[in-house]
């Protein structure tokens, strides 16, 4: 079974097609900059070069027509004809309260996700996009809904309501929601299989860090607790992101400054994180060559980094009264090895303990960088939300539960 996965954001497609049964990506790549003149497509073909060309691209229906054509071109293409597309899973970021697993998309699931575009007004329309350009394209297609939300809708109430007036919640949906979870999925089900435990039996502390970031508490298979929130901005700092903020500094900053809702949005989403602190750059491995050159901001934005993850990670530990396996996933978490060992550094208490060779030696590979004599195991798994978005696209297809 030949599926297609498409991510839609705000500018930008990205996909892959996988066939499925055999676990093997036929083809990769993304559209970016929808829209604008300098618009282009850049993939990977199966004999692992790299291309990228320049398109004409106004809107993400013609996107994935581009995309489609470069599926079943002569010279870059995969596949002869659009019929041996046999299924289109698509990440939808939020589901809200409505959805706790993957949903085959029919009327009802599309008039849902519209539902939800009030509490995720940045990414469920250009989702959604990407559902209609297919089923226009391709009307014949199962196409199935994986959200990011969906894992952590097995967070008790506890964990995820906010201690504003009830109403708030009952009106408006005003609560935790938290994101990332297919990958937070995939990685804490991927780290049991590896080092061969029973996932139901476990907890885990999985870590996906990168330009955005979260951490998920999950306990016997199921998502407990997580960071970030009614938006992905509440949590770690991040790449552009702020994190944890006192609303008061929000309001205080805006009576200040004469900001409107909309630049401060601006500035929590995009122009705070590793970015605003250090002036430096969002990309980790900048601040990382800065920091070793002597520059404060630098070191304070990673000093910053650590204390949050450790903070949470020393948090989730008290809720689930102990951890078994510490994963790092994500950009940062699986490739940068210092950043790794400083948040591990004060755990101490816990059990962790670090294997200083392996873990610098550890580039993003699936590996254990704990020390034999360790109590908790501490492990890189690289993510694969395609994967999982496949899995489930198929199960879902084939009528069975994902």
């Amino acid at each position: 079974m030949n599926i297609l996965v498409l991510n839609c954001g705000s500018s930008s497609v990205k996909y892959k097609l996988i066939e499925i049964k055999a676990n093997k990506v036929l083809a990769e790549g993304g559209i970016e900059k929808i829209g604008l003149p300098d618009a282009f497509i850049k993939f990977k073909t199966q004999d692992g070069k790299k291309h990228q060309m320049d398109l004409d691209i106004s809107d993400h229906s013609g996107a994935i027509k581009a995309i489609l054509n470069n599926l079943t071109s002569r010279e870059f293409g995969c596949i002869s004809n659009f019929e041996e597309i046999d299924a289109v899973g698509h990440r939808v970021v939020h589901g809200g309260e409505k959805f706790n697993k993957s949903v085959l998309i029919n009327d009802e699931v599309i008039a849902m996700i519209k539902d939800c575009y009030s509490i995720a007004p940045l990414h469920n329309p250009v989702n959604m996009a990407g559902i209609e350009a297919i089923t226009e394209i391709l009307p014949d297609v199962p196409q199935v809904a994986v959200f990011d939300t969906a894992f952590h809708q097995t967070m008790p109430p506890k964990a995820y309501m906010y201690a504003l007036p009830y109403k708030y919640y009952i009106i408006d949906h005003v609560r935790r929601y938290g994101f990332h979870g297919t990958s937070h999925r995939y990685v804490s089900k991927r780290v049991c299989d590896f080092l061969g435990v029973d996932y139901e039996q476990q907890k885990v502390i999985c870590c996906h860090i990168g330009n955005g970031g979260s951490i998920t508490a999950v306990q016997n298979g199921k998502s407990i607790d997580t960071t970030m929130g009614l938006t992905p901005t509440e949590g770690l700092m991040m790449g552009t992101r702020c994190g944890d903020l006192d609303p008061g500094a929000i309001l205080y900053l805006m009576e200040k400054h004469h900001l409107n809702v909309k630049g401060m949005l601006e500035i929590v989403n995009k122009l705070s994180g590793l970015s605003g602190l250090t002036g430096i750059s969002s990309d980790m491995r900048e601040v990382n060559a800065a920091s070793e050159e002597g520059d404060d901001r630098a070191r304070l934005g990673l000093d910053m980094y650590a204390h949050r993850v450790t903070k949470y990670i020393g948090a989730f530990a008290a809720e689930m009264n102990g951890v078994d396996i510490i994963v790092f996933t994500g950009g940062v978490g699986e490739h940068q090895a210092n950043v790794r060992a400083n948040i591990c550094r004060t755990l101490g208490f816990m059990g962790v303990e670090i294997d200083d060779e392996v873990n610098d030696a550890n580039n993003g590979d699936e590996g254990i960088i704990s020390t034999a004599n360790s109590r908790v195991k501490v492990v890189v798994i690289p993510t694969d939300e395609e994967y999982m978005i496949a899995h489930d696209t198929e199960a879902i297809v084939e009528g069975r539960e994902p």
